[in-house]
């Protein structure tokens, strides 16, 4: 073998270790919002869809990697100039050319199956018991609770010397005020901003929908695990992009409910007031009360 092919099949070696091993690192440390590889631990059931589809994608592309690893390898030591000093002079093969065609749209239609089912459940919005307003600013969120008596709440980064890492806040991660929602509920996050274009991205929700000013785009979360879970901004929006993180913490329903009446708003299923304008539209559209006689005007002949 040349020098050349020497190194390519260092090369392409090489390569198919670090894949293998970045595959297997990717199981290991998922869970952890501080690691760089591999999925946070799941926390909705989408999460949990695009985990599996990842899953099984890392299998497919990882038997491909291989396959053509081994290809390349037989290829450049049967086929080198030493080992067939008279090359053969075959240009076709059609079982071959079939199986190389037919192969790989096998391998895309097993692909897309699953890709289409998740891309529905995703988009497919169930019956909503609360809704999130989600407002992008520069350079912090804004979260309304209009089911819950219109609670509002901004969240800004902490700065380093504000963090208290006794409570369990993380640099860069943590806000003065979180997102607080209750687990094992129909959420709905109405998103926009007020500025420019932001995105509101939480990976252990599957999450990440842009926030476009004067446009209300929306997706839906039902976290089943109480915990603390964190986002942030990614969308490059101006200098302070990366200083606008998202934390939100999932409670409990009676947690979340003595919260947001602590703010001065209305528990999960607590009647909601009617506003202003339905009073009056109840008011326009009610038939009139029938006058009693006695109340009646005289008649013009009789008045006097």
């Amino acid at each position: 073998m040349t020098f050349f092919q020497k190194s390519s099949v260092f090369a392409t070696v090489f390569v198919a270790v670090a894949l293998f091993l970045i595959s297997l690192s990717a199981f290991a440390v998922a869970g952890s919002p501080d690691m760089s590889v591999g999925f946070q631990e799941a926390a909705t059931p989408a999460m949990e869809h695009i985990t599996q589809f990842h899953n099984m994608m890392l299998y497919i592309i990882t038997a491909i990697v291989l396959f053509v690893t081994v290809l390349l390898v037989y290829v450049m030591v049967r086929f080198n100039a030493k080992a067939n000093p008279e090359p053969s002079t075959t240009t076709h093969n059609v079982m071959l050319e079939v199986l190389w065609t037919v192969v790989p749209v096998v391998i895309l239609i097993v692909i897309a199956v699953p890709s289409f089912k998740l891309l529905f459940f995703e988009a497919r919005q169930p019956e909503s018991e609360m809704h999130v307003k989600v407002t992008g600013y520069q350079w912090y969120w804004g979260y309304e609770y209009p089911d819950n008596g219109g609670v509002s709440v901004t969240a800004n980064i902490l700065k380093d010397e504000e963090i208290d890492v006794s409570k369990g806040q993380k640099r860069l991660l943590s806000t003065d005020n979180a997102m607080i929602i209750p687990v094992d509920t129909n959420i709905t996050f109405d998103i926009t901003a007020s500025d420019v274009i932001h995105s509101f991205a939480v990976p252990a929700f599957g999450i990440k929908v842009d926030a476009v000013p004067g446009r209300l785009n929306s997706t839906w979360a039902r976290v089943t695990k109480p915990g603390v879970y964190y986002g942030q901004c990614s969308e490059l929006c101006g200098k302070g992009h990366g200083f606008m993180p998202i934390e939100i913490h999932a409670v409990s329903k009676d947690e979340f409910n003595q919260w947001v009446v602590a703010q001065g708003g209305q528990a999960l299923g607590a009647a909601q007031a009617p506003v202003a304008g339905e009073v009056i539209l109840d008011a326009v559209s009610a038939p009139a009360a029938e006058a009693s006689p006695e109340e009646l005007p005289a008649p013009a002949d009789e008045q006097h």
